[in-house]
């Protein structure tokens, strides 16, 4: 089946979970790329440095890991659908208040708390989608989530690039306040996991008990995710303030870049998602990390915006390719009685594990006089290699069925 048959075969009620939790990780997403463009104008008004305004950044990525926690305990427990709901809520509220800083010491602990929320956000909407649609849809289906990331940085490269020299930082995370409007449409369209539904009726086990027997495979799960979230921070996060601070452009032709190496990032997500359905789940993977390597150069040294463009394009394909991925992945691979807190807890301790790359990146471009296109170089290489190498010898169970024995036995050179 082709992936537009697959996504042909949804049902009303299946589309209406992919474009919630699509959206809820697009609007999360949005809220939190706000910040990558406006570290500088931060630091200026509070008297600050970059690096001491990157700090945000880390704690938010830290804290993510509490919120995948948290929100995927209370998943498991009292369902997919309304946990959901509660991180939409949450994380709109913390990015509104952050607006409202009057000082660096407000800014951090509201970026913290925005951490929380936005920490719980993908795993409770990527095990609500998996567990709703048919296993031949969900690699489409994982790219489309996925995009949801880069939707959501294209989004925030359009606000800065056609609204803040108007409403400046303050009035760009008020704005991220808008996606609390998507908790009415949840509520509305969206009905509960049917896998979910069924094993409320059986026994539940703790989750550090089902953890204990999978612990090979959640090790390799939050080594993997520390990679991938270097893998994309380290080419996401401090690239506008390369392109501000180093190349010295503009905030419309850093929001132009933007856009452009985002819309990379959503084609990528959904070709390899796609990819992966019919070459399997590591191979797709190893492919898109392997391939961002030759593309950095360009990324990163290329003479002017319009090859620079060109060169981000490729790189977030690539990236956003390997991450178009994760979701079904990480879904396929989690016990059944624990989706709501595996994958979404696996992937945020990575992310918890790499919460530095920011605040790492940032001191090596100061220490080398500013050379930030060397930060982001040796980051990348150095991943992307990472990525290529764990998945390739990883975990593997396409199409396996949840709840019950999967469709293909376990792929890999280490056993589950």
């Amino acid at each position: 089946m082709s992936a537009l048959d697959s996504l042909r075969s949804l049902s009303p009620q299946q589309r209406h979970t992919v474009l919630a939790a699509f959206l809820g990780w697009t609007l999360d997403a949005f809220d939190f790329f706000i910040l990558v463009f406006v570290l500088k104008y931060i630091a200026e008004e509070f008297h600050t440095d970059v690096p001491a305004v990157s700090v945000a950044i880390f704690l938010t990525l830290a804290m993510r890991a509490l919120g995948a926690l948290v929100f995927g305990l209370a998943a498991d427990r009292f369902g997919r659908r309304v946990t959901l709901m509660a991180n939409v809520l949450l994380y709109s509220l913390f990015e509104f208040l952050t607006g409202f800083s009057t000082g660096m010491t407000m800014f951090l602990i509201l970026r913290a708390l925005f951490g929380i929320a936005m920490g719980g956000e993908w795993g409770v909407g990527a095990s609500l989608t998996m567990e709703t649609v048919s296993a031949e849809s969900r690699g489409i289906v994982s790219g489309i989530l996925q995009a949801g990331y880069p939707s959501g940085y294209l989004l925030a490269s359009i606000l800065f690039f056609l609204l803040f020299p108007i409403i400046g930082w303050r009035g760009m995370f008020m704005v991220g306040a808008v996606p609390a409007l998507l908790v009415f449409y949840i509520r509305r369209s969206v009905q509960e996991s049917p896998a979910f539904l069924q094993r409320q009726a059986a026994p539940q086990r703790p989750f550090l008990t089902v953890l204990r027997e999978n612990i090979p495979l959640f090790l390799w799960a939050v080594v993997l995710m520390t990679a991938f979230n270097f893998f994309s921070h380290g080419t996401q996060d401090l690239y506008p303030t390369f392109l501000q601070v180093q190349r010295q452009y503009s905030s419309y032709t850093v929001g132009a870049i933007a856009i452009v190496y985002n819309i990379g990032a959503i084609i990528g997500g959904l070709f390899f998602g796609a990819l992966s359905q019919r070459i399997g789940r590591r191979r797709a993977i190893v492919i898109a990390s392997v391939l961002a390597i030759p593309a950095a150069p360009l990324w990163v040294y290329a003479p002017g915006p319009v090859l620079l463009a060109v060169g981000a394009f490729l790189m977030q394909f690539f990236v956003q390719g390997a991450w178009g991925i994760v979701p079904v992945h990480l879904n396929e691979l989690s016990p059944d009685e624990v989706r709501g807190t595996f994958p979404g807890f696996s992937y945020q301790l990575g992310n918890l594990l790499a919460s530095g790359n920011a605040t790492i990146q940032a001191g090596l471009a100061a220490r080398w006089n500013g050379d930030y296109a060397f930060a982001l170089l040796i980051v990348l290489v150095i991943v992307a290699a990472v990525v290529a190498l764990f998945s390739g010898f990883g975990f593997e169970k396409k199409d396996i069925r949840f709840g019950g024995k999967g469709t293909e036995e376990s792929r890999g050179a280490m056993p589950v």
